[in-house]
Order: C-alpha cells, then structure tokens, then sequence
C-alpha cells in the first residue's frame, strides 16, 4: 500500500489548528471543574473513536506489544495532564496569557526531537519557528498580569506546554510503528482512564451539571480532540513533530478571536503586531520543513478483523 496520504498533510495541519483554536473558549464558557472537563473531553472522545478501533483494528490491538502499550498509557497520561493544567490555567489568567504560554512548546519538542530521534530542522526552518514564538509573546505581553493567582496561572500554563511536548514527542515514535486507530485507542484510552481514576479519588463530582455544559463536553470532543488533536496524530506520521508543535502556534490568533466575539477580550495592537510575526514565521517554518519529514511504517487503516 502507498505510504502517499489522501490529504496533503500541511492543509490538515491547519484543519486542526482551527479546531483546537476553540479550546480555550469552550473551557471558559463552562461552569464545571477543570479535572471534570478534561475527563469527559477524553472519554467522549475515547466513546466515539473507539468502535471503529474495536471493528476495524482487534487483531492489531490483541497483538500490540506490551512496550507499545506502555508508550501509548505514558502519551495518553502526558494529555491528560496538559489538559488539566492548562484548562486550571485558564481560571486564573487570561486566555492570551495561558494560549501564549502553552504555545512555548516547539522550544521543548525541537529539544526532545534532538535528544530523542536526532531529528535535524533546517536553519531557516528554525529562524521561522523562533519568529512564530517571537510573536506568541508579543501577543501575550499586554495581557500578562501582574499578581500571585496570575503568576499561578502562568506556571501551570507553562507546565502545560511541557506536557503537551511529551505527548508529540512520544506520538512520533509510535506513529512509524502501528495505525492511528490503534494509537488513539490505546492513549485516548489511557488518558481518560486516569482523569477518571482522578476525579474519584479527588471526589470531583461528575454530575450535575448545566445542559451547555454537557454540550461544552461534547464540543470540545469532537471539534478539538477528534477534529483537532486526532488530525495531528495522522500528520505525525508524514512531518515530524516539531512541525506540528510550531504550527500549532497559530492556535492563539483564533483563541483571542473567539475570546473578542464572546468574552469581550479585545486584541490590542501588540497582540495584532503579534499575529503578523506568527504568520510570517509559520509561513517560513513549513516552507523550509516540507521536505523533511520522516516517511512512515505503518498504513493508517487496519484490516478487518
């Protein structure tokens, strides 16, 4: 079978980028508890995938060896704690602030790519990625505020980013070896077994709640997750990782959109300033970064079975 994708896989990038950019929105407009939005985000979005993972894939998800298994639980933990501290986040600072910070993490994928995979990027392709983050910071530095709860805010954003690396990083590697409906069976899996398994023995109440709030859930599965973070999982395997984590940059230009249409932040002028520097440095990143992606070694179907 060809390993030539079916999508070109820079326009699925920013797919989902556009998905994930509602993230924040959907997270401030809810009332429920961080830990409880990141449990159901997961587990629905584990319900919805995981049929055609259990039809399509069983021979491939009976015969995954335990070391698989083992990445895929350590990749799924890794998104369940990027989700949970950047949604906590997001209650104490702004969301310029916590978008911003979160985006930090090409610095620790580029990082980990070179430690782990000794994956090389281009010189111009790394001028373009720090001029993306040189804008990501601009957006963000009117927005900062000033105060122990913010600093907090700040931290767990920050602790965010690492997290969400961790989970690109270990991505990389499984997607050259088994299909994506095994992948994220294994990891959505994992990941919304352990916010469950927390939420319990927190004693975070998984019920009531408002009936936007149960829509929030489900938007954040299928927009985000589904059409968003699933996207990048395929992408994985045709681009390396650091592709994906810089141009996820793009994530904060609609997060402070949708923030002025619906929670009256309003972008200043360094924030616009801002997104001229990340566009510029995405545009030079992908030029520079499209003929170095690692083929893959797995299709991204499974026989029947």
């Amino acid at each position: 079978m060809s390993n030539k994708p079916i999508v070109n896989p820079y326009l699925a990038v920013l797919a989902g980028v556009f998905a994930v950019s509602f993230s924040a929105l959907f997270v401030r407009l809810s009332t429920a508890p961080a830990l409880i939005i990141a449990t159901y985000r997961l587990l629905f979005t584990f319900l919805i995938l995981a049929p055609y993972s259990l039809l399509r894939c069983r021979t491939d998800l009976v015969t995954l060896s335990w070391g698989q298994r083992g990445l895929a639980a350590g990749s799924g933990i890794c998104l369940a704690l990027h989700l949970v501290t950047w949604f906590i986040s997001l209650r104490y600072t702004s969301v310029a602030s916590s978008v911003v910070l979160v985006t930090t993490q090409p610095v620790f994928v580029v990082i980990g790519s070179w430690l782990f995979f000794r994956e090389r990027v281009s010189r111009m392709a790394l001028w373009g990625g720090a001029l993306a983050l040189v804008g990501s910071f601009i957006i963000g530095a009117a927005d900062f505020q000033i105060g122990r709860e913010a600093f907090w805010g700040d931290l767990l954003a920050l602790s965010a980013a690492v997290f969400v690396s961790g989970y690109l990083l270990i991505g990389r590697r499984l997607r050259g070896t088994i299909s994506l409906p095994v992948y994220t069976f294994y990891t959505y899996g994992s990941s919304a077994a352990a916010l469950i398994i927390t939420s319990i023995a927190t004693g975070t109440p998984f019920a009531p709640y408002p009936a936007r709030d149960w829509i929030l859930f489900l938007a954040l599965a299928i927009v985000c997750t589904v059409i968003g973070h699933t996207v990048f999982n395929w992408v994985l395997r045709y681009v390396q990782a650091s592709v994906v984590s810089v141009s996820v940059l793009g994530e904060p230009l609609g997060a402070i959109l949708w923030a002025s249409l619906f929670l009256r932040e309003f972008p200043t002028l360094r924030q616009t300033i801002g997104a001229c520097f990340i566009f510029g440095g995405l545009f030079i990143f992908t030029r520079f970064s499209a003929g170095h992606g690692t083929s893959a070694l797995h299709t991204d179907v499974c026989p029947k079975g």
